[in-house]
């Protein structure tokens, strides 16, 4: 018995609604037609000519409803898929490393599908010079398939894509057709099967030691959901990273974010981190003079300025040179986490022409700028944070970062080293 066609005509939407309450599957993504697949693929499985059976025991044999899951999930991959992505994760996790007492740089891949993008993580933090004791990566997926073929780690031609392979000489052995990995990489992953969606799932994680996340891939999923599962995917990812941790979503998934996230990178990175949040100037002492232009470097990264309107007399860019810092600093950020960054720009540079300059607006600016990708502009205003507070370890990291985004590994390094110092002093006691 080969079934072709549900006869129960409405055995699609209900498959469709058992998959949206547990995986948070938006239909229209996948296709009615795909999920109709799904179900006469369980339907021939099981021996049963009624579509509807397979719906109603999916909805009460959690075995079944994984089945019916592994039919519909997209589990495509391919190792350093966006290797400029794999690049930048492994500049910041070695700026992260390089700070004194720092525990284990902490990675979680979900969903991990066959490994490749977990694997590939470990592979490009060992090239950015961590050691295997530095970090820990956590690979999730709601496919046990998926999972079982992670844990062999034996992979086609198929998921050697990049033009530059030389990595699979390196990391991989041959046997017949297939390339298998090194156990040196196999054991840097911890493969766990879960659903991102199961708030108690995650919960238990957090509790057993799993996170809070430096860096969390969350890849070409939340494409995937329904608005009120990406709502709660999301609200579950802010949970899993750390404060000053990293978000990297698929190409397409920026946009369809609805928190207070920035970008961390130029936009071929597709890495976030949490939205600009003001601190209290209380502490901060009587502002030094305006610091003179300092030579730096040329940038290899094409700078794209932000275009800057001129506040016309009277507008509210213009008038925020009379307002407190601490309303300077909490409304651009909010307006930056709107992604308003020509607008938040505007109103810091505004502040910045009259009145006393501050690290904390410097430095405000060299993330704003940052985030827009004007690399140069950002570097500037790093250095004037410094200029105004020599103590400014986070200007110190940032600069470390831009430093190794152009290539300059010695000047990172000074950098991570001077950042070091002085967290080292501020920890003593």
């Amino acid at each position: 018995m080969t079934p072709t066609t549900p006869r129960d005509p409405q055995s699609v939407p209900a498959a469709e609604n058992l998959l949206a309450r547990w995986i948070g599957l938006d239909p229209d993504t996948v296709g009615s037609a795909s999920i109709a697949r799904a179900v006469r693929a369980r339907m021939e499985a099981l021996g049963v000519d009624d579509p509807a059976a397979v719906v109603e025991r999916a909805g009460s044999d959690t075995a079944e409803r994984d089945q019916l899951v592994e039919e519909v999930v997209v589990g495509e991959s391919w190792f350093f898929r966006d290797p400029q992505v794999f690049t930048f994760v492994g500049r910041f996790a070695a700026t992260l490393a390089a700070l004194p007492g720092r525990r284990p740089i902490r990675v979680l891949s979900a969903p991990c599908a066959g490994g490749e993008e977990p694997f590939s993580i470990a592979m490009g933090l060992l090239d950015a010079g961590l050691a295997p004791d530095q970090f820990t990566i956590d690979a999730l997926d709601i496919s046990h398939a998926a999972l079982e073929r992670a844990r062999l780690a034996r992979y086609s031609a198929n998921a050697f894509r990049n033009a530059d392979c030389s990595f699979r000489e390196r990391w991989f052995r041959r046997e017949g057709q297939a390339s298998v990995l090194d156990d040196a990489i196999r054991r840097q992953v911890r493969f766990t099967w879960g659903n991102l969606l199961d708030g108690s799932f995650v919960a238990a994680g957090l509790d057993a030691g799993r996170g809070p996340y430096d860096i969390v891939f969350c890849r070409n999923l939340l494409i995937y959901l329904t608005a009120e599962a990406r709502a709660r995917a999301e609200a579950v990812l802010d949970r899993l990273i750390a404060a000053d941790g990293l978000l990297v979503v698929g190409a397409a998934e920026p946009p369809i974010l609805k928190g207070d996230w920035i970008p961390a990178g130029a936009s071929s990175i597709f890495a976030l981190r949490r939205g600009v949040r003001a601190t209290s100037t209380a502490a901060v002492s009587t502002p030094a003079p305006t610091p003179p232009r300092r030579p730096r470097p040329a940038s290899t990264a094409p700078a794209r300025p932000v275009p800057h309107a001129a506040p016309s007399p009277g507008s509210s860019t213009e008038a925020a040179a009379l307002r407190p810092l601490d309303d300077v600093l909490r409304e651009a950020g909010a307006l930056a986490n709107a992604r308003r960054l020509s607008d938040a720009l505007a109103l810091c540079d505004a502040h910045a022409r009259q009145a006393s300059p501050s690290p904390q607006l410097f430095f405000l600016m060299g993330m704003l700028h940052q985030s827009a990708g004007d690399l140069d502009r950002a570097e500037g205003c790093f250095h004037k944070t410094l200029y105004l507070d020599a103590a400014h370890d986070e200007a110190l990291l940032a600069l470390a970062l831009l430093a190794g985004q152009r290539g300059d590994a010695a000047m990172a390094e000074k950098y991570k080293q001077s950042a070091a110092r002085i967290l080292a002093r501020k920890a003593a006691p």
